[in-house]
C-alpha cells in the first residue's frame, strides 16, 4: 500500500527540518548578540557625550570667572 520511497523521504525531510531549526536558532542568537553590541556602543556614546557636556560646562564656568576677574 505505501510506496517504498516514503520512509527514506520522511527521514530526509526530518533531517532537513532539524538542520533548519538549528540554523534558525544560531541566526537568532547572532541577531541578539548584534543588538546587544549595538546597545553597548550606544550607551558608551551617551556616556562620552555626557562627559563632553560636563567638560564644556566647566570651560564655560572658567571663562565666566576669567571675564569677571579680568
Amino acid at each position: 500500500m505505501l510506496s517504498p520511497h516514503i520512509i527514506p523521504l520522511g527521514a530526509f525531510a526530518m533531517v532537513v527540518l532539524i538542520v533548519a531549526i538549528a540554523s534558525m536558532k544560531k541566526m537568532r542568537e547572532k541577531e541578539l548578540e548584534a543588538h546587544q553590541q549595538l546597545r553597548r556602543q550606544e550607551m558608551e556614546h551617551e556616556r562620552k557625550m555626557k562627559e563632553l557636556e560636563i567638560e564644556k560646562a566647566k570651560l564655560e564656568v572658567e571663562k565666566a570667572r576669567a571675564a569677571k576677574s579680568g
